[in-house]
């Protein structure tokens, strides 16, 4: 996995198990660069992409933090699997057989 993966990987783990919290700063590019012994580019292509994402927002000089997208984003996918849920059962699947939907779905 390249490294900047594995920072964005980090991150965005540590934000959807809640260990970072909505408005928690993250360290600046050049600190977290020097610190992983990374060149800035890769760290900043993986703050790039969490922004992306809508895990996080840099706010200028006031540095990149954890966004509130993220939980509204969770909030979507629990809406949405629960709509699904209901459907499947509607539709007379298995639990097995929808979860074998959501996997196949899943893979790239």
């Amino acid at each position: 996995m390249p490294p900047y993966e594995q920072v964005r990987v980090h991150y965005a783990s540590a934000i959807s198990n809640r260990e970072l919290a909505v408005g928690a700063k993250l360290p600046t590019v050049r600190a977290l660069a020097k610190d992983l012994g990374l060149a800035v580019n890769t760290v900043a292509r993986a703050y790039r992409e969490l922004e992306e994402a809508g895990l996080v927002e840099t706010r200028g000089r006031a540095g990149t933090v954890v966004s509130a997208n993220g939980d509204n984003n969770r909030e979507r996918i629990r809406a949405a699997a629960a709509q699904y849920a209901t459907m499947s059962a509607e539709l007379g699947l298995t639990s097995q057989e929808a979860l074998e939907i959501v996997r196949a779905a899943l893979r790239p």
